[in-house]
């Protein structure tokens, strides 16, 4: 699973502030190898899902490993990985399946792409958990801080380029259901894409609209970390010491 400790080794790819370093600091309850997965938000007393979050001591190994291993890169663990980790079979095949849509190298969709996709998918569906996990990675890899909370406003709006905003046309096409014909591949085509990338941009767009629903389902409350990330400008660790 590269793809998920890629994705969330957000240490390594936002350079924080000397006085920011807080900001993803987790509760004593979820630091270390002691935490118990609390069921809480961080913000309020609702709790991160309503159906029972399961403690470290009752998960398989497996699934215990990669939490430990998202939290030590990452700073804290996202509450998809302890919501879904009621169901340990179904959190194995979904993340296996994120893991081959997000790792997959070739085409011509980047990381900022594909976020950007997995954004206006979750506007549409009305998903505060995607919109705000993955606004916050979108962030971090387009290095704009803007462009995401536009596109959750409104797409059609947002300071898209053509290529862009042809790629969010034809994902949201497929998000809600329309029939794909001959000319959604031929507006995709104008802009540089090709069968290939069609494929790529359909199945993260359906992968996820699956997603939305799952955490309508749930419930799934945002961790309170997604909300600063790659808002706060980079610094250099040598320049938070002065």
């Amino acid at each position: 699973m590269r793809a998920i400790t890629r994705l969330l080794n957000l240490r390594a790819l936002c350079v924080w502030p000397t006085a920011s370093k807080r900001i993803l600091q987790l509760p004593i309850a979820l630091g270390g190898g002691s935490y118990g997965y609390c069921t809480k938000s961080e913000d309020s007393s609702r709790p991160i899902s309503r159906y029972p979050v399961p403690y470290k001591k009752d998960l398989p190994y497996d699934i215990v490993e990669l939490m430990e291993e998202v939290e030590q890169k990452g700073g804290f663990v996202p509450n998809v990985f302890k919501a879904l980790a009621h169901r340990p079979d179904e959190f194995r095949a979904f993340f296996a399946y994120y893991d081959v849509l997000l790792n997959k190298e070739s085409g011509k969709l980047s990381k900022a792409d594909k976020e950007l996709i997995i954004v206006a998918t979750s506007a549409s569906n009305r998903c505060p958990y995607c919109v705000t996990a993955h606004g916050a990675l979108h962030r971090i890899y387009s290095k704009n801080n803007k462009l995401a909370d536009q596109v959750v406003v409104n797409w059609h709006l947002a300071d898209l380029s053509p290529r862009d905003y042809a790629m969010l046309e034809f994902a949201l096409a497929v998000a809600k259901a329309e029939n794909i014909t001959e000319n959604h591949f031929t507006k995709l085509e104008d802009h540089g894409f090709d069968r290939e990338d069609a494929w790529d941009i359909a199945m993260i767009t359906a992968y996820f609209a699956m997603a939305n629903r799952i955490a309508h389902l749930l419930d799934l409350r945002p961790n309170q970390e997604f909300y600063s990330l790659g808002r706060i400008p980079r610094v250099k660790p040598d320049e938070s010491k002065t």
